[in-house]
């Protein structure tokens, strides 16, 4: 079976306070935070962030990538798939394919399923954008976020599949119906009553495949949006009070489709090989995997890059957002929008013609003397050569600010604009909006990278491109 060989998470920049909304509202919202995507985020391009974090750690993987799966009960598209986008903005060769599992948090587990079991090495994308009613457990407990797991037949996986275990069963627990941005969920209790006789079904299955004992394993993680049933389900199982790995609940909400394997990378993070992990995720039903963590995860962290870890990413979120702002954000509080024109849908046709400038960031570079031009130009405006220019992928390049302005007047959902020129490393020079940062503290010299956002949404149209963004954990 194909082995996980890499992953990666994306965790956005902004925190809400629970505090806030008690403030607010008056009513009861717990304690912590959650965490929230930002005006320009969506589950596709949080999906695209932390696919990239996983690649990072695997330079050579876009041109093996046989298929991406995308699973979000959150899609921004219908009838449209959703992970053609991250196909694109990863800059992956035409002949990978790409699907969709959409709809429900149980579409997880069916691309975990098929990525383990797929032939051909295959990209896992997790994201959720999970929100609720003004005032409501989802809206305080929720939370927003994405994963990324590499699986390669060829590879050394991180962890050893040993045994699984499913139980499926109809019942009406959480719903919502098709153009509703709230679900609705029947009462706790009955939660709890069907999901614990589930769990332990499926982990029953698990552990009998694999061979071990509850008392055996060393890390627990349980998860699924019914937070009453998960709670039940971790000391129904007969673990051992220590083995139960923290859900992140309490920092950064549940984040659904993408909940599970946040958690899981969270773990991957810090546990040591030879350790068993018991998996267990509630959704329509439970499912349960047992597995043994390997050698080749000391090699990988070797790799992985710091700040992609979760709990840097953790420690580097920014938790003074305010509540009105996340209700401007979730559509739940209209107002004043700035007097300008709105924004224009773009046109298929160029966006198809311009697609590995659009989506991958692709610049052209003279073959004769080596200038970047963004966007890409037929003609070289350093050696004036014609038709000599090959794709670069810039995406991954950092650059510096060179200047700024902080433009009080322009439309944006989230005012003032700040706009910025870029030096990217080794040359090319380009005048992109920044997002993610204070416009008390932008500041030339700044180290920015790109980051791949929601331009605006116009006819229904999503614009994707990339903005840049203060590089995480560095001044």
């Amino acid at each position: 079976m194909p082995g996980i060989v890499s992953y990666g998470v994306y965790l956005p920049y902004w925190r809400l306070d629970r505090a806030q909304i008690a403030a607010t509202l008056g009513s009861p919202a717990g304690r912590g935070t959650r965490a929230v995507a930002s005006y320009d985020e969506d589950p596709t391009t949080m999906a695209v962030e932390a696919a990239r974090a996983c690649l990072a750690s695997v330079p050579d993987a876009r041109a093996r990538i046989g298929q991406v799966l995308f699973a979000t009960s959150e899609p921004p598209y219908l009838d449209k798939t959703n992970a053609t986008a991250i196909h694109a903005a990863l800059g992956l060769d035409r002949g990978a394919m790409a699907f969709d599992a959409a709809g429900s948090v149980n579409s997880a587990n069916g691309v975990f399923v098929a990525a383990a079991n797929a032939p051909v090495p295959t990209l896992a994308v997790f994201a959720d954008v999970r929100t609720g009613m003004p005032g409501g457990g989802d809206e305080a407990s929720g939370g927003d976020g994405a994963a990324a797991f590499l699986y390669d037949p060829a590879g050394d996986g991180l962890l050893e599949t040993l045994g699984w275990g499913a139980a499926t069963a109809e019942f009406l627990d959480r719903w919502r119906e098709p153009g509703e941005h709230a679900s609705k969920v029947w009462e706790e209790r009955f939660g709890e009553h069907a999901y614990v006789p589930l769990a332990e079904e499926a982990v029953a299955a698990a552990l009998k495949a694999a061979g071990v004992t509850p008392d055996q394993i060393d890390h627990l993680v349980v998860t699924g949006l019914h937070s009453r049933a998960a709670r039940a389900v971790s000391r129904a199982l007969g673990t051992r009070p220590d083995a139960l790995v923290d859900d992140l609940g309490g920092a950064i909400g549940n984040t659904g489709a993408a909940h599970a394997g946040i958690v899981l990378a969270s773990l991957l993070d810090v546990a040591e090989p030879g350790k068993l992990i018991l998996r267990v995720t509630l959704a329509d039903g439970a499912m349960a995997v047992v597995t043994r963590t390997t050698d080749a995860l000391v090699a990988f962290r070797s790799r992985q890059r710091e700040r992609d870890r979760v709990a840097a990413q953790l420690a580097s979120g920014r938790s003074d957002l305010s509540y009105a702002t996340f209700l401007t954000w979730r559509g739940e509080l209209r107002r004043e929008p700035p007097r300008r024109p709105d924004p224009v849908a773009p046109a298929a046709p160029p966006s198809f013609r311009y697609e590995a400038w659009k989506f991958g960031f692709n610049a052209a570079s003279c073959a004769r003397c080596g200038t970047r031009h963004l966007p890409p130009a037929p003609v070289c405006m350093n050696c004036g050569a014609v038709e000599e220019m090959q794709d670069e992928r810039l995406a991954e390049t950092p650059a510096t600010v060179a200047t700024f302005t902080v433009d009080r007047l322009a439309f944006t959902p989230n005012p003032p604009l700040v706009a910025a020129v870029v030096d990217f490393d080794g040359g090319g020079r380009y005048r992109c909006e920044v997002t993610d940062v204070d416009p008390a503290a932008i500041a030339i010299g700044d180290r920015v990278e790109m980051t791949f956002r929601r331009i605006s949404i116009a006819n229904g149209i999503r614009n994707y491109f990339w903005k840049a963004r203060p590089i995480r954990g560095e001044a």
